[in-house]
This record gives C-alpha cells, sequence and structure tokens, in this order.
C-alpha cells in the first residue's frame, strides 16, 4: 500500500478511500440514507416554495397589477375602499394614453380596469366586488384559472360589450344560490357619489380557483360599469402586460412619463406580499441547513466510530510512510464519496418526485383550510416547480455541507501516534 500510495498520490489516497466505503455496507447505506433524506426534503420543499411564490406572482399579475400598474395617487392613498372618483392620467384622453403605452417596446397588452364595491340586495351575500373588464381582451393574454390554464369560464358567456350584464364565481353562485339568467339588484357609489341601482343579469359563471375571486366577484363589461359609475372617458386602473415580467421596471419607468406626474406606478414585485416572501428567502435557506446538519450529525458520528474501530489500521498507514495529512485525506475522502452518493440518491428521489407532482396540483386549501391563508394572493391549488438548476444546487449544497461537517472527525485521525495505534 506504501508503494501505491506514493506513486499514484492524492489519485492512490482517493482510491482507497473509495474501496473503504464498501468494506462495511451497512454503515454506508446509513449515512447515504441520511445524507439522501435530508437532499430529498431540500428539492422537496424548495420546489413546493417555489411553486407557491409562482402561484403569488401569477396572482398579482393577473387580477392585481398586470406587470405593471398606473393609479392617481389619490387612489393609492385610499386604495382599500376602491374609490372611483380619482381616475389615472386625469385631464388626457384614455384612448391617447393607451396609444402611447402600446408602443413602449416590449409590452403585449393595455388594458383598462375599474374595481368598486357594491351592496346586494334580496341576496343572502350582502357585498360583493364589482370587476369593469373586457374579458374578451384580457383572456386572450392572461389565463384566469391558474389550474387548469385557461379562462375559468364553467357555463355561460361572459357579459357583452355595453350589456346589463355579469358573471359571478362558482363559489359566489353557490351562496347566493343563483345562476344563468337570475338578475342580481345591487347598489353602489359614482363618481359623483351619487347611489346607482342596478340589476345585471348573470350571463355566466366562472371558477378562477382563487378564493378572493371565485367567492366575492361579479364581473361586468368595463364600458357597462364605466358609465353606470359616471367616469366618462376615464378610468380608474391601467395595468401594462409586458412580453416577459423582467422588463416591469423600464416600462414602470417610461409609464411614468405618459400617465402623469400625480400618478402612482407600481410594478408587479412591488407588491406587499411578493415583497415579504422575497424577504424570507434567507429563512428558506436556514430550513435548509437545519435538514442537512441533522443528517450530517450522523455522519460525524459515523465518521468518528470508523476512527476508533480502524485505529490499528490507522497506526498501520502511519508506519507505512503515511503521513498525517493523507491518512485525514483518506477519511475524509470517504467521508465526501459517502455525501456525493447521498445526495445524488436524494436528488433523484425528490426530482422524481416534484417532475410528477408538476402536473398534478397539491390543494393546499383542502389541507389546511381556506381560512388559513385567506389573505395571501395565491391560487388554492399549487404545482411544483420542478428545475435542474434546483435539483444542482440542492447536490452541492448537500455534498459540500455534509463534507465540511466530517471535516472534523477526520482530522482526529491525524492525532493518532503510529505506535499506540498498534500496541491497541
Amino acid at each position: 500500500m506504501s508503494g501505491n500510495y506514493k506513486q499514484g498520490g492524492t489519485g492512490a489516497l482517493t482510491s482507497i478511500a473509495f474501496r473503504n466505503i464498501f468494506r462495511n455496507m451497512r454503515r454506508t447505506m446509513f449515512c447515504v440514507a441520511a445524507v439522501g433524506i435530508a437532499v430529498f426534503f431540500i428539492v422537496f420543499y424548495s420546489s413546493l416554495i417555489e411553486g407557491m411564490l409562482k402561484s403569488m406572482h401569477e396572482v398579482v399579475q393577473v387580477f392585481e397589477l398586470g406587470h405593471v400598474r398606473a393609479v392617481s395617487a389619490r387612489y393609492e392613498a385610499e386604495n382599500e375602499y376602491s374609490p372611483v372618483q380619482y381616475p389615472v392620467a386625469e385631464g388626457q384622453s384614455l384612448a391617447a394614453v393607451m396609444e402611447r403605452l402600446r408602443a413602449i417596446p416590449g409590452v403585449r397588452a393595455v388594458f383598462p380596469r375599474i374595481s368598486a364595491y357594491a351592496t346586494l340586495q334580496e341576496s343572502l351575500v350582502k357585498h360583493a366586488a364589482l370587476w369593469g373588464m373586457n374579458m374578451a381582451e384580457e383572456t386572450a393574454v392572461n389565463h384566469f384559472n391558474l389550474t387548469d390554464r385557461d379562462d375559468g369560464l364553467l357555463e355561460g358567456r361572459w357579459p357583452g360589450p355595453g350589456s346589463n350584464e355579469c358573471a359571478v364565481g362558482l363559489r359566489f353562485a353557490e351562496k347566493a344560490g343563483i345562476g344563468i339568467g337570475d338578475r342580481i339588484p345591487l347598489k353602489t357609489v359614482s363618481a359623483q357619489f351619487s347611489d346607482k341601482m342596478w340589476a345585471p343579469v348573470v350571463s355566466g359563471i366562472f371558477h378562477f380557483d382563487y378564493a378572493k375571486a371565485d367567492t366575492e366577484t361579479i364581473i361586468v363589461d368595463f364600458s357597462r360599469l364605466q358609465r353606470l359609475l359616471v367616469l366618462d372617458d376615464a378610468t380608474q386602473q391601467i395595468v401594462v402586460y409586458a412580453d416577459s415580467p423582467e422588463q416591469s421596471r423600464r416600462i414602470a419607468a417610461e409609464m411614468k412619463t405618459i400617465t402623469g406626474a400625480e400618478d402612482v406606478v407600481t410594478e408587479w414585485q412591488d407588491q406587499y406580499w411578493i415583497v415579504m416572501m422575497n424577504m424570507y428567502e434567507p429563512l428558506y435557506y436556514l430550513i435548509y441547513l437545519i435538514f442537512l446538519i441533522v443528517a450530517c450529525l450522523l455522519i460525524v458520528n459515523t465518521i468518528t466510530m470508523i476512527i476508533h474501530e480502524r485505529i490499528k489500521e490507522i497506526g498501520m498507514m502511519g508506519s507505512l510512510g503515511m503521513t498525517r495529512a493523507e491518512i485525514v485525506q483518506v477519511f475524509f475522502f470517504e467521508s465526501v464519496f459517502l455525501a456525493m452518493a447521498g445526495a445524488t440518491a436524494g436528488v433523484i428521489l425528490g426530482g422524481v418526485l416534484t417532475g410528477i407532482g408538476q402536473f398534478f396540483p397539491l390543494r393546499w386549501t383542502a389541507i389546511a383550510g381556506e381560512s388559513t391563508f385567506a389573505e395571501l394572493p395565491a391560487a388554492s391549488a399549487i404545482f411544483f416547480s420542478f428545475s435542474f438548476a434546483n435539483l444542482l444546487r440542492s447536490w452541492f449544497m448537500g455534498v459540500l455541507v455534509a463534507s465540511v461537517f466530517t471535516l472534523f472527525p477526520s482530522l482526529k485521525s491525524a492525532f493518532v501516534e503510529p505506535v499506540e495505534a498498534l500496541r491497541r
């Protein structure tokens, strides 16, 4: 052995370490399983969290801000009340503003929207949110049902342009006991602070798989709600969709010069919950590290036990001329091989599971209940986010942390005196 490792250097030490992992398969399997389980959970939870974040991004972009949204400063200050008396780009032609926004490079679509509160008459549901939208145009750009990836319409049709019609969510219809062809008597407040009584006919029932929309929302044609609220040629909000979400900052900067100095332009990544979840990102990695550290403790104990059991072998290595550094390398390489095997097993298992999970949604509301995360802008069904980058990152994370932790017990082998070791 002395002649071989002296001739081969690090390569020979690596070969010795590799052969050592097959000397006690039960011990090896324990180490591999420990790291594998830890890496599996890293892959699983990181894919789940990325899937939840992606769901939140879609909800914010589709239902709230688009990629960029412009509103008046006064509306932004009172947005929890959805005031309609503060139009965006006040004093300008809405058609002209939208045309200029469409001319910005990278802009895919521009839509006017209105959101207002309504009090329902003769209904079990007493309050609702009115959404004025051009659904035919918007559904050509976005998937409103975030699970089935379609427009979300279950029955009937969307309200026609300028019509006295509306569409309601499936849960709203169930709670109110209404169906296609029924009227919904309601009252809302116009931009002139006058009460407006209205009774639109239900032309369609939708299911967006987003609890807030399915439970509280009445969708009407934009132009009809614009007239009802006496907004004339104005709108409450303008949302812009880019060719890519990453272009939002550049588009927002150009948008500010078009809508008006007093208007507020907001990018989707500045939404409250998006910012909060991004702030928690270091916490996610801390949780992953805890998984790995627990697994590494088993490897540390195992390597320490290996050193104790092979004390005579260490003495023999030293007597044959191996230096302390070379003995440390043998045990360290052995630990690295175990970590690599475990990380590979964990990545394969986690990759297969999350790869399948990206096609089958996890309905977290059925597990935790709808009220648990009612305020979160997320669909009720979440898909795992599968990516090779995540698998590679998890593998390197597992190998690196396990290798660092096993360096310390490996150093212990360097302080075993050959003569003392051979006496035991």
